[in-house]
């Protein structure tokens, strides 16, 4: 029972209002009691409304099916007979995926702080800058909530303002692109020097 990309573009572009709103909120409603109360009571209180509701339903169920004299069975059969391990074969793969991605990331890192490029290791350090007021701004919960509201948010205003929004991008780009020029011409370092042969 997997999560396909389909299902996930349609939660997020809002294509279901009555599958997404829930989503949204369950998730925003669980980071917002975070903020308030710890992880364990969080998942502690969640899971107790879960159970209790669970329980509630199923004496209803029961006390229903006798007064009917119905054989519906546990109103839960189908959840308790999905199957739901684990693939080797999807653990391998996402395993694989994640090694290729931490290799790529150590090696970007490594040419950064290394300075392998002046003009791509100054653009690391601005990056960098910018991240310690971030940081003094917002704590990293708060940056996941603007996450999650962003990511149900942004798609949508993409998906409707595109014209405009990619005119302006191509802007910023060719601007940004312009100055990377300037600074790789003014500044010598990182530029590799041809070998004279004698």
């Amino acid at each position: 029972m997997a999560i396909k990309r389909e299902d996930l573009a349609d939660l997020i572009y809002w294509r279901d209002p009555k599958k997404t709103g829930p989503v949204f909120g369950a998730i925003l409603c669980v980071l917002l009691s975070l903020v308030f109360f710890s992880l364990i009571s969080v998942l502690a209180y969640i899971s107790f409304f879960v159970l209790t509701g669970n329980v509630l339903f199923r004496i209803y169920k029961t006390v229903f099916q006798a007064i009917q004299k119905t054989s519906d069975g546990h109103p839960f059969k189908d959840i308790l007979e999905m199957d739901l391990t684990v693939p080797a074969e999807k653990v391998h793969e996402v395993a694989d995926v994640a090694v290729a991605h931490a290799n790529a990331a150590v090696n970007e890192l490594r040419r950064l702080f290394l300075v392998e490029d002046f003009v791509d290791s100054l653009k690391f350090g601005v990056i960098l800058w910018c991240l310690t007021y971030v940081g003094s701004w917002f704590n990293g919960l708060t940056l996941l909530i603007l996450e999650v509201v962003s990511l149900f948010t942004l798609p949508k205003v993409y998906e409707t303002n595109k014209a405009q929004i990619d005119q302006n991008l191509a802007l910023v780009y060719g601007n940004i692109n312009e100055l990377t020029a300037r600074v790789r011409a003014a500044i010598p370092l990182g530029k590799k020097e041809p070998v004279k042969e004698e």
